[in-house]
């Protein structure tokens, strides 16, 4: 399984941008447009906004962002699919509309597979949190709580039905014998959180950015992280792999990708001004500090992590029944 160590992170871009700029005699001299298929302030915003000045340093021309939002992030993918393939304008895509969206949302006309990777520009853990009022902060203790609750009194909550965070709690059930619980999904992380804090649901996933405010208020608790090691943010809260939970690591990410066809050597001049970016200590360190880690790394890297989580989290949405909303 192909996954990037926070160690194999911190050294990707340096090790990788030499190489990938000898590749190819491609320099842009126009503006390149990175479209964002979601509106300013959220994760995948976060993450083209923060390798956007790196880029901008590395290719030598200014490097714009377009929110497009609308449709769960599939319209700012058809609308780069559609681009021209000049390396002139590419995509910030997160996890959930490049590999999830296909398997649960109904009549879907666009396939993100045929999309060409660029490379992983962020990737972060889930970690399952639980209300303050429940007394857990480990699986142990959790799977004590859920022996003592009477049959459909357990509420979870999610950002939106299809969502990553509702994938990964079913797919969780499943790994703890599908205790009984009753899915409550909202419109965005935001509002969601909201009711968490007040107590009108008890366990959620959602990445370790997303949730970092609230577990430093003490607002929530975290029992468990889905990545490879610790939250760089949060240390403390052990893996699932770590607790005993076999084959449940798995993380949220953000990587950029081109229309298909794009010229391999301008993919490479991308990947390289990507990772260069991603090689400043302060941009390294503005991730690291909201629970994100910095990616790096190769097309190739990219397009494996996508082709696995497309065919994890389909098998997911197969096996639950699960559909986004309309």
């Amino acid at each position: 399984m192909i996954r990037f160590t926070r160690r194999a992170a911190l050294l990707a871009p340096a090790a990788l941008a030499a190489p990938a700029l000898a590749q190819g005699p491609w320099n842009p001299t126009r503006p390149i447009t990175m479209v964002v298929g979601f509106p300013p302030g959220g994760q995948t915003d976060f993450a083209a906004r923060i390798v956007q000045a790196g880029m901008q340093a590395a290719l030598g021309v200014p490097v714009t962002i377009d929110n497009r939002g609308g449709a769960g992030g599939n319209l700012g993918t058809e609308q780069v699919m559609r681009a021209r393939p000049d390396g002139y304008t590419i995509l910030a895509g997160n996890l959930a509309h490049m590999a999830i969206n296909p398997h649960t949302m109904e009549g879907m006309t666009i396939d993100p597979r045929e999309m060409a990777p660029v490379g992983l520009a962020l990737q972060s853990s889930l970690i399952l949190c639980a209300h303050p009022s429940m007394g857990v902060s480990n699986l142990e203790e959790l799977r004590g709580w859920i022996a003592r609750q009477p049959r459909g009194s357990i509420n979870y909550g999610s950002a939106s039905a299809g969502s990553l965070t509702h994938v990964a709690m079913e797919l969780f059930r499943d790994r703890l014998g599908k205790p009984d619980m009753t899915h409550v999904p909202y419109r965005g992380s935001g509002p969601a959180m909201t009711d968490f804090i007040a107590n009108r649901f008890s366990l959620m996933f959602d990445g370790a950015s997303v949730v970092a405010p609230f577990l430093q208020a003490n607002q929530l608790r975290g029992v468990l992280a889905t990545g490879r090691e610790p939250s760089p943010a949060f240390p403390a809260i052990r893996t699932a792999r770590a607790q005993g939970l076999a084959d449940f690591e798995f993380y949220s990410w953000i990587g950029l990708f081109a229309p298909r066809g794009t010229p391999p050597e301008a993919v490479a001049r991308l990947n390289a001004a990507m990772n260069q970016a991603l090689s400043d200590p302060a941009t390294r360190e503005r991730m690291t500090s909201r629970g994100d880690e910095p990616g790096g790394g190769t097309p190739e890297q990219m397009a494996a992590m996508m082709a696995e989580d497309y065919a994890r989290w389909g098998r997911v949405a197969r096996e639950q029944n699960i559909r986004a909303e309309g």
